[in-house]
Formats: structure tokens, sequence, C-alpha cells
């Protein structure tokens, strides 16, 4: 069996094409060996096992086998470093590229392989050396001349490199992309007008080539004669209007100029084009959107281009995102809610689509809808614990249902597969409890100033609050949220304040100035009898509050007044008011430090 499927690997061999022999250029594989016990016999099998049977270890395997039977080889020390090169271990491809290339020194293709492992392994003298070797035994192939003449500019030998091209010309006539190289080394060169004559000799025997016209508008545009540029950029795009070089550096020229209008016509075409990679299109948008001033200005054009792209990538997950997102900044929520919902029913699903729409219609205070679609995503994921957690959200925060909450978040604790994960669970539901203890009341604030008109039993809820952020703290100590709704519950009940400094102070160490933390921060050292701290600590986050938390600037009045400075107080609570702060409380404050102020 063995003999047999030899003879067909070496006949398969023998229909693709050659392959490297010792002391010569790449032979025919006309007949094959009785057994596997020689080089060739070895190298065969491992040419099958690479190429055939696509396994690159026992190919290797095979290749080390022919070695040891004999250490020179080449044919095997040549398919080593061709792997070696393809797993990323460049010195060992040069090694045996380089022995490949001492037994056979008249082998191109052994010494192509050596010329470019060098490179990858910055022996670039040698790659040199290589290449230049290359332009005299493979001398029809005008890469070796590009690939030489690039290595004599790295080593700083820019007028060989432009003599070598110059000779390449003279065996190869016009080349494109030697002339693009050559051209490009005359203007760092200095040689603009020798650049330019070339340039100008090359449209005239193909003016119909818009190549070269794009060669000579960059020449143009590289010595600042950018009108002459333009007509010549035009005229390429004139000859071939679908060329994506011509496109992209003729947008380019409009953009350097701030010449907006047409570069966002060039743009769509750029965008239309199915040569200019995705990533490339998505890139360039976001960079232009990431600037509001620019984005607002020319929010008609980038919509084009935002259009332009869900047209031709209807299911790309990343265009759908991005045309979705543009929507929404556009103020068209609706029509970002109903291409999420077009794309629900795209293979595989997608759960962002999924998670998008329940948001969307949740915050349009659609409830019922947001079940509807949650419920649709829990069919098609339903090992997914985040979409519990989201059913639990909407069950405690929109009815509210508190024990089809309580239900929905052990199912998420349930498919949980991390502690972390487990302690955010543990706080949401926690989160629930203490919701559930307040029912009835305007505010958590109010539910401690005046517990006797707190929902019966509301104390109970928040027994079972506090367990829950026990439990979260159990698996995850650092849990930022619990830390700090735990600290600041537990300061409103004025109790185990020093365990409530603690939490708060480890919050601050990890999350740092953000001021929701520094407000309870704050609101513990004010219950410790800490004014003055408690003072700094809740201007600085006033300063750096752009919301302008109703509670944050009630609490920071309440301090002014435990100092005495009571105007200042007055004005902080007024503040709290204007930005939504139950009136009650606000006006209660106020009538209270008049009393205090009037009497004698």
């Amino acid at each position: 069996m063995r003999k047999w499927g030899l003879t067909i690997s070496l006949f398969i061999l023998c229909l693709v094409g050659f392959y490297p022999t010792k002391g010569g250029e790449i032979a025919a594989l006309d007949s094959a060996p009785d057994s596997l016990n020689s080089p060739l016999g070895y190298y065969t099998e491992g040419i099958r096992r690479l190429h055939i049977l696509e396994d690159t270890v026992a190919a290797r395997e095979a290749f080390f086998h022919a070695l040891e039977l004999d250490s020179t080889y080449a044919p095997a020390h040549y398919k080593l470093a061709e792997t070696s090169l393809m797993a990323g271990a460049d010195e060992e491809a040069l090694i045996h590229a380089r022995r490949a290339y001492e037994a056979d020194t008249t082998n191109k293709f052994y010494l192509t392989l050596y010329a470019r492992a060098q490179i990858l392994s910055r022996r670039l003298d040698g790659a040199l050396e290589s290449f230049h070797r290359l332009t005299r035994i493979d001398r029809h192939n005008p890469d070796n001349y590009r690939l030489t003449a690039l290595l004599e500019e790295q080593a700083g030998n820019r007028p060989a490199a432009i003599a070598l091209l110059d000779s390449a010309e003279v065996l190869f006539g016009q080349n494109p992309l030697l002339g693009g190289v050559k051209r490009r080394m005359l203007m760092q060169d200095g040689q603009h007008e020798r650049a330019l004559r070339e340039a100008l000799e090359s449209v005239e025997r193909a003016p119909y080539e818009a190549e070269n016209h794009l060669v000579l508008g960059d020449i143009y545009h590289h010595t600042g004669a950018d009108s002459m540029a333009r007509v010549a950029y035009y005229r390429a795009l004139e000859l071939d209007s679908t060329h994506l070089e011509t496109l992209l550096t003729l947008g380019d020229f409009h953009n350097r100029r701030r010449e907006y209008k047409p570069y966002f016509q060039l743009s769509t075409r750029i965008f239309a084009h199915p040569e200019f990679p995705l990533s490339e299109k998505i890139s360039i948008f976001n960079r232009f959107t990431a600037d509001a001033r620019f984005y607002r200005e020319f929010f008609p054009q980038l919509s084009t281009l935002a259009r332009t792209l869900i047209l031709h990538y209807p299911k790309e997950p990343e265009v759908v995102e991005l045309y979705a997102r543009h929507l929404m900044a556009s103020g068209n929520l609706e029509q970002a809610l109903a291409l999420y919902k077009l794309r629900l029913e795209d293979e595989p699903p997608q759960l962002d689509y999924f998670t998008m729409v329940v948001d969307m219609e949740s915050y349009l205070e659609r409830p019922d809808s947001a079940r509807l679609y949650l419920e649709k995503a829990i069919a098609r994921f339903p090992e997914n614990p985040q979409l519990y957690i989201q059913r639990g959200h909407l069950a405690s925060l929109h009815g509210p249902r508190f024990e089809e909450a309580e239900v929905s978040y052990k199912q998420a604790l349930a498919l949980a597969e991390s502690d972390s994960l487990r302690s955010v669970i543990w706080g949401f539901i926690g989160d629930s409890y203490q919701r559930r203890s307040q029912q009835g009341v305007s505010s958590t604030e109010a539910l401690f100033e005046a517990p006797q008109s707190a929902p019966k039993g509301w104390h109970k809820w928040l027994k079972k609050c506090y367990k829950a952020y026990d439990k979260a703290l159990e698996y995850d100590r650092d849990n930022i949220s619990v830390l700090n709704n735990y600290a600041y519950f537990l300061s409103l009940e004025g109790r185990d304040l020093e365990r409530a400094l603690e939490m708060s102070s480890r919050v601050i160490a990890l999350a740092g100035n953000e001021p929701t933390y520094l407000d309870t921060h704050a609101w513990v050292l004010f219950r410790l009898g800490r004014l003055d701290e408690a003072k700094k600590l809740l201007q600085q986050a006033v300063s750096l509050d752009g919301r302008r938390s109703p509670a944050l600037q009630l609490h920071y009045g309440d301090v002014l007044a435990a100092l005495g400075e009571k105007f200042m107080a007055e004005i902080y609570w007024k503040r709290a008011l204007e930005n939504g702060y139950d009136p009650k409380a606000v006006e209660f404050r106020i009538e209270k430090l008049k009393q205090k102020t009037e009497k004698p």
C-alpha cells in the first residue's frame, strides 16, 4: 500500500509542476523509488504530507529524516526553510536556506529563498549580495531588479539603485513597477527635472495609460505645481474612472488642500469600490466622525458615505453598527431601531442586534415591546446570562415586577461562568431589593428622612439588599458598584459607618475622582462628623460633575449648612431643586434653615 500511495503522490507532483532536486534547476519527477528509505523517498513523502495532506508537522519530520540520510540534501533544506518562514521562524529558515543554496549555487530558487530569508532575519548586506547575484542568474525577472534597487537605497546607495533601474529599463522596456520606484528615488534624490522628463516621455509613449498620468501628477504635486498635478490626475481619472489608485490619489490631493466638496464626491466612489478594503472605509468614516465639529459641518456628505456602505454591505455587522450609530447621531432613533430589527433574522444571528433593539425599546419607554424582543433573543441564545440579566432589569425597572426580576437574575446566576459576573448579578439582586424597599417613596434619601411614611416591611427588603451585597463581595471584594451603594445606604441609615467608610475609601482607591463616588465618600464622612473633609470632597465632586446631579448638590448644601455657611447652602439646595430634586425635601431644608436663623 505504501508503494502504491507513493506512486500516486509522485504522479500528482508531475501534474502540478516541478520540485527542486539536488544539483540543478527544478526538475520533473518521472520515477519513484521502491521505498522511503532514501533522501528522495523521505523528501517525496514530505511533499505529499505538506501539499496533499496539509500536515506541516509530519512533512517537516519527513524532511528531517531525509537529512539524517544525507545532510547535504538540498531539496529537504529548501522545504524546511519554506515551512520555517511560514511559521515565522526566520533564523531557522535562514540556516536551511543557506545550506540549500550552498549545495547548489546555480539554483535560482534556492538563491531567491536564501535572499528572502536574509531580508527577514535582517542580514541586509548579505541579502543585497544575493539579489545582485539573482540579477545575473535570473536576469529576466524584473522583481529582482526592484528588490536589489530597494536594498541599495536602504544601504544609502541611491545613485547605484537608480543606475540599476536604468539598466533594467534597457532590458525590459517601460515597466510601470520599476518606473514608479525609479521616479520616486529620483524625486528623493533631488533629480526633479529628470523625473519629470521621464514621466512626460512615458505619457507621450502611452498617452492612454492612466498610470502614466497618475505618476506625472505625483511629480507635479511634489514639486509644488498643483495646477498641473490636478490636470494630470483628472486626465488619469478620465481614462479610467474605476482605477482605485487614481481615486485614492486624487482624493488625498483634495483632502490635503481642504477641498472637501470634490473630496467627498471621490470618497463616495471609493466607498463603493469593491477593491478598497471595508476595514479602511470604516476607519476613514470613524476618523471623520470622531471630530464633532467636522461631523456637524459635513453631516450631509458623511450621510452619503454611510448610506453607500450600508447599500454595499447590508449584512456586515460593523457596517450595520456604523449606520445605526450615524442614524442615532442624526436623531433618527426609530430608523436605527428599524435597521436593527431588519437584521434580526440574519444567519448566524447577531446577539448585539437583539440587545440594541431591547435597549432602544426600553429607552423609548416601550417595555412590552422590549420584553417581546428580549424573549426572542433568549430563544436564540438560551445560554447567555446577559439576556437574563437584561430581563431582570426590565422587570425591576418597568412595572415593577420584583419577583420576576429575582427569578431572572437567579437564572443568570446559574449560567454565569465567572466569579466576577456572579458578583455583578448579586449586586443587581441587591439593587432590586433596595428599590423594592422604597416603593411609593420619591427617593432613597426620603426613605430614611421620613421612615414613618415608608412602605410596610421596607426594612426587611433593605436587610435582604445588604445580604445580597455581602454575597456579591464574597465573589469580588472590589465590585465598585456594590461597594459604593452599600456604603451609601449604610450612611443614610446611620449605622456601621466605619465599615461604610472602609468601603467608600476602597471605591475611591479603585475608581479615582468620579463625582458619584466622591459624593458617597463625602456623605459617609459627613455622617461621621468629619465636616471639613466632606466639604473638600464635595467641592471637588461638584466641579467635576458635568451632569449636575441634584443629589450631589443637595448633599453639598447639607454640609455647608452644618458648617454654618447658610447662604451658600441655600444656593446649592435651590440648584438641586432646579435640577429635579424632590421639592418637599428641598423646601423642608430651606424652611428649617430659616427657622434657625430667626431664633434669637
